[in-house]
């Protein structure tokens, strides 16, 4: 299904991110956490990408046997990093034979062993060039959908560690608006004023594609930390500080803490008329089905939420 089709619905969009796993064991355990959150209807799931070749084969696997064999839109990852217009232009003819209608483009991060990464070795310097490319494709008429695969980009509502201007960040994803993106998803993050305000920044600089929340519920202090470091140094507000200090000796109660505290950042934004909340779900289906049981969501198939 193409990404306008889906939001265009006059509900949000609920959708799941998920990487494709190195080991066979974690290839089955992804399979039972994705039909886990198949009964709750996903408008779609993501697909993550390695840097420097890392997963990228894995993605690809993973993207073709998600729409194969269950009911639910994947939406691979696309990175410019080390790519030539030539390998993208192959990816995107594979993608577009196996039918999978949705790309989110992303510059994508240099490899972790290589600090000095020149973005020279590719084609593509920016993500907007990525998704000017991705939309010369869709020109073609190759892929099935006459309108081509639907592109979403990323938006970062504390900021982009690369570019400390906020105005000129700004720019850049407008960039890639114009380019041809159909829809925004956004980094992780801990407070909602940082998203309204960057949705209504976004509205003033006129661009007005949905943006959707992403959201990532915290089940454990070690992967606190860790999101610290790699989701461009998540805030973490002090109320939700305070919270896990209390229950710091008790790891269920650390869970418990991160559930609920992603919970009413999910009921508040639906409150706000968020276009759509992507969970970030780190290959585990058990909070995002709390968070879906405590909103009230699906409650057409309570079994699903028990």
């Amino acid at each position: 299904m193409h990404i306008r089709d889906i939001l265009d619905s006059p509900k949000p969009s609920l959708s799941f991110e998920f990487f494709p796993p190195r080991t066979a064991t974690a290839w089955e355990e992804l399979y039972q956490t994705i039909r886990d959150l198949e009964t709750l209807s996903p408008s779609f799931v993501s697909v993550t990408y390695g840097a420097g070749g890392g997963t990228r084969e894995l993605t690809h696997d993973l993207v073709v046997r998600i729409k194969e064999t269950t009911s639910i839109p994947p939406v691979p990852h696309l990175t410019c990093v080390g790519h030539t217009e030539r390998e993208v232009q192959s990816i995107l003819e594979r993608y577009a034979a196996a039918g999978v209608g949705n790309i989110l483009a992303l510059r994508g991060d240099p490899p972790a062993n290589r600090p000095d990464y020149d973005w020279s070795e590719g084609d593509f310097k920016h993500a907007s060039d990525l998704v000017a490319f991705i939309q010369k494709f869709n020109e073609t008429g190759a892929h099935p959908d006459k309108r081509g695969f639907g592109i979403g980009v990323a938006g970062f509502p504390e900021g982009h560690p690369g570019t400390p201007n906020r105005m000129l960040e700004l720019d850049f994803l407008k960039a890639k608006v114009d380019a041809g993106a159909d829809y925004i998803c956004t980094q992780l993050f801990f407070d909602n004023h940082d998203f309204l305000d960057f949705r209504d920044r976004c509205r003033l600089a006129g661009i007005d594609v949905p943006i959707i929340a992403g959201i990532m519920p915290l089940t454990s202090l070690q992967g606190m930390k860790r999101m610290a470091e790699l989701a461009a140094g998540a805030r973490y507000p002090a109320k939700l500080l305070r919270s896990l200090e209390r229950a710091k000796d008790h790891p269920e109660a650390v869970e418990r803490v991160g559930i609920h505290y992603a919970a009413q950042q999910c009921a508040e934004l639906l409150d706000k008329g968020v276009d759509g909340i992507h969970f970030y779900t780190l290959n585990k289906s058990h909070a995002t089905r709390e968070i879906y049981a405590s909103l009230g969501l699906n409650a057409a198939t309570p079994a699903a939420l028990v």
